[in-house]
This record gives structure tokens, sequence and C-alpha cells, in this order.
């Protein structure tokens, strides 16, 4: 398994961390209606985007990524960053 397939694998649980950050601030934003929760949910739904962006691109542009193993190692890096921040504000959102 390559790199790109990593990330893509990452950038899809990315995604399902970032529908439940969605649903429970959709949830306390129609209960407490407060800008700080709009603001969270905000914060998401464009992280939910570019997730889904980089899932395109990662299958869509594979010649972009396929020339460099260091893009695609960076690539990769990236997303697990990105996991790592969104497990644990899930964590802490969800407790």
């Amino acid at each position: 398994m390559n790199s790109i397939q990593l990330a893509s694998g990452l950038a899809v649980v990315n995604i399902l961390l970032l529908a439940v950050l969605v649903a429970v601030w959709v949830r306390s934003y129609l209960k407490f209606r407060t800008s700080l929760v709009l603001g969270l949910l905000a914060f998401a739904l464009v992280m939910l985007a570019e997730n889904a962006v980089a899932i395109y691109y990662f299958f869509g542009m594979k010649m972009f990524y396929s020339g460099d193993p260091a893009v695609q190692q960076a690539v990769l890096v990236l997303r697990a960053l990105q996991l790592v921040a969104l497990v644990f504000l899930t964590w802490v959102t969800v407790k």
C-alpha cells in the first residue's frame, strides 16, 4: 500500500470524525444558539469539505502525487497530524 492510499484512508477516517463533530455541534447550536458553537460547526464543515476535496484529488489526480515519493510522504504526514487533532477534538467534544 502506498502513501497516497494510506492518506486517502486517513482522510476517510477524518471525514467520519468530522461527521460526529457536526452532529454534536448542530445539536448544541440548536439548543444554545451561541456564536462559539456556530464557529465550531463552521470549522467542522470547512474541514469536512477539505477532506472530501483531498480524496477527490488523491483519486482524480494521481499523476500529481505519483511523481515524487517525498510529496506522498508529506501528504501522509499532514493527514496523520490532522487525524490526531480530530481524535482529541472529538474525544473532548463527545465526553
